[in-house]
């Protein structure tokens, strides 16, 4: 062969060249794998809020000037920009500049959750409820990548093939889109030249290794390519990270067990991986970010149980997409606190942790002039039987273990529970506890708890367009699933109270729960001050003082930090005489002998407020002094033990106590606060006389 001859060879073989090395370019780009400083397992963590106000809506603007309705999957560009799926109101795709202004992109989408870029700049969007995979060009143009909007299962042309509900989304250097397609249980791609066709997954939810058609998945969402070209897959429902070959071959990288205690993983949605084979997971469930090393070692980066020093206090609320730009900083789309933040590393000498976080805001539902009632008839009163803040046991015997989150409604078993408001289904895996005592549907703001979700009192379905009842081989119903994206009214059917007898309503999200007396229901009325049935006193050791002198309880000036303990309860109007509900709010003053208040007392110090639920963990022994509460379902009374001394606000809990010392030894009063919901304060059985000695 001449020389001349070999010349376009040689120029076909440099094209092809570029074009390979182009590509992988644009792959270590697209995943940050420039980098070269290792990865650590676990590093201390700075948060920092990017965009949002944590207020529900759709605002642009500057940093934490813009909202944010449902900011769920999240994209970076190799320029630094942020790409956020924001499924409020009304779907659309967000983008935050460097600077921190967020705009909103041309297009319109139904439920869109995962995102991605390709080469071309284009952004490909999972449009949950849509049933699509759709494409923004870089000149704002939205097409149909794939799907024909129509919810099942169909390989083939891509306008022509049916996804349901695809909620994660990922493309590699070929052009290849590769698709977790929710509630097919599957994993799909849309190749290059336009077809569909099944990676691995069966028809039906699973938990299975393998080759591609024998492997089985349980609800996929995250969808990622790793430093090897693989892809990861978050497996929520399995609470596990696997790993799909591109021949289809599934293999497990990282699996927690729900009932074990180290549920690091349940509820994993986002997940994002670094140069080097680490792999940062969200953790929908329960508010953290999680790392997993190389050989499937699992660490909390934040949140609770987190080891790094300090990072158990930066916390998230409901975490859902993840991305990793090239300098390693972390982006979380938090989905259920409508914010955007990252996370970079903290100096150790940098003092206290502050997680940046604010407060998350009440829901809108509280802002309307009448919320329906969850059972019928919605706008006729209806006895409420429990309320935010009362203790409640446990089946070991524990009657402090956990405080009651929500508000109680009395209605008979089989009652069809409704929807006290029009919401969109915001969590991948809302239900839980199916057939168990506490089975539950999460909306968004509101949460309804102790039904049969999506079927009668017969265990027939309610509405097969939102329920989905999977079945085993015997045709015995086994779960329920509710899609991300599905949208109830006001009055549409959820299912129907089971044994417990009532319906329990939670407001708010997750780690950020907030009484639902908020709301404002019809015929509701509470007219009754609530009671104050004695009030007690302990030293630090928890010890009673009984001591008395001249009819007044004798206080050891060196006894504090004391523990002053109300015994009182509540009822509103039209409940029987033999129930008893939670305080609201309750506090304590310091008096003279003669009624005085001590200076820092001129008011009630309103120390407990059950405002919103605490996160602290043993919050129910901070808040009620041993012998509160009973066992479940006991037939003894519940008693309200309030420790007024300690603090229980705006969801903060901490052990602070009364100190006497700070008094010069004399007569005083102590006067119990003690007010429900509508402002009723009790009047009597509230002073305790007492002589600091």
């Amino acid at each position: 062969m001449s020389r001349n001859d070999r010349r376009p060879f040689f120029i076909l073989l440099a094209l092809v060249t570029v074009a390979l090395v182009a590509a992988g370019l644009w792959l270590m780009l697209a995943l940050g794998w420039f980098r070269t400083k290792p990865t650590p397992f676990g590093w201390p963590a700075s948060l920092t809020i990017m965009a949002g106000d944590g207020t529900n809506g759709d605002a642009d603007g500057l940093g934490t000037k813009a909202r944010f309705g449902d900011p769920f999957g999240i994209a970076i560009d190799s320029r630094g920009a942020v790409y956020v799926a924001d499924a409020g109101a009304i779907g659309r795709v967000r983008r935050i500049d460097r600077d921190g202004t967020v705009t909103t992109l041309p297009g319109k989408f139904d439920s869109p959750s995962g995102l991605a870029l390709d080469r071309a700049g284009d952004i490909l969007v999972a449009d949950t409820a849509a049933n699509t995979v759709r494409k923004i060009s870089p000149d704002g143009i939205v097409t149909t990548l794939a799907g024909d909007g129509t919810a099942g299962y169909r390989d083939g042309a891509a306008r022509q093939a049916r996804f349901d509900g695809p909620i994660g989304v990922t493309t590699d250097a070929k052009g290849n889109v590769y698709v977790a397609d929710t509630y097919n249980d599957r994993i799909r791609v849309i190749t290059t030249d336009g077809q569909v066709r099944t990676l691995a997954g069966q028809a039906v939810p699973g938990f299975a290794d393998g080759p591609g058609a024998s492997a089985a998945f349980d609800t996929p969402t995250g969808i990622a390519l790793d430093r090897e070209g693989m892809l990861l897959v978050a497996d929520s429902g399995n609470h596990a990270i696997r790993r799909v070959a591109p021949n289809g071959d599934v293999l497990t990288l990282a699996r927690t067990d729900t009932d074990d205690g180290a549920d690091l993983l349940n509820g994993v949605v986002g997940l994002a991986p670094t140069w080097d084979g680490f792999i940062y997971v969200a953790s929908y469930k329960r508010g953290r970010i999680v790392q997993v090393s190389p050989s499937g070692a699992l660490r909390v980066l934040t949140g609770p149980g987190a080891l790094p020093a300090g990072n158990a206090a930066v916390r998230f609320v409901g975490p859902s997409g993840v991305a990793i730009d090239q300098a390693g900083t972390l982006y979380v789309a938090d989905a259920s606190a409508r914010l955007v933040a990252k996370l970079s590393p903290r100096r150790t000498n940098a003092g206290p942790v502050a997680t940046a976080f604010p407060l998350v805001p009440a829901p809108t539902l509280i802002h309307a002039r009448a919320v329906p009632w969850p059972v019928a008839p919605q706008m006729s009163w209806h006895e409420v039987v429990g309320d935010l803040g009362e203790v409640r046991g446990n089946y070991t015997g524990e009657s402090r273990d956990h405080l009651h989150a929500g508000l109680d409604i009395s209605a008979p078993p089989g009652q069809t529970v409704l929807a006290a408001a029009a919401e969109t289904v915001r969590d991948p895996l809302p239900t839980s506890d199916f057939d168990g005592l506490t089975e539950s549907l999460r909306i968004d703001a509101m949460t309804y708890i102790h039904m049969r979700v999506g079927r009668s009192a017969n265990g027939g379905p309610l509405d097969l367009a939102r329920f989905e009842l999977l079945r085993d081989a015997s045709g015995r119903v086994t779960r329920v699933r509710v899609k991300r994206g599905t949208r109830f009214g006001v009055g549409d059917p959820l299912g129907t109270i089971n044994r417990m007898a009532h319906v329990h309503l939670e407001l708010g999200v997750p780690r950020g729960k907030i009484n639902a007396l908020l709301l404002h229901f019809p015929g509701f009325a509470d007219h009754v001050a609530p009671h104050i049935d004695g009030v007690q006193l302990f030293d630090a050791a928890g010890m009673r003082l009984t001591a008395r002198q001249d009819g007044r309880l004798v206080v050891p000036a060196t006894a504090g930090p004391i523990s002053i303990v109300a015994d009182a309860w509540d009822q509103v109007d039209g409940n029987a005489a033999r129930r008893r509900l939670g305080l609201y709010a309750a506090g304590y003053q310091i008096l003279t002998a003669g009624g005085t208040p001590m200076p820092g007392f001129e008011r009630p110090r309103i120390t407990i407020k059950f405002d919103r639920m605490p996160t602290a963990p043993d919050a129910a022994k901070i808040a009620y002094a041993p012998a509160s509460g009973d066992t479940v379902h006991s037939e003894q009374r519940t008693r309200f033990l309030y420790v007024v001394s300690n603090v229980i606000r705006h969801g903060h809990a901490e052990r602070v106590g009364w100190n006497p010392a700070t008094l010069p030894h004399g007569d005083y009063t102590i006067r119990i606060y003690a007010a429900d919901h509508a402002g009723n304060v009790a009047a009597t059985g509230r002073d305790l006389p007492v002589t600091i000695q």
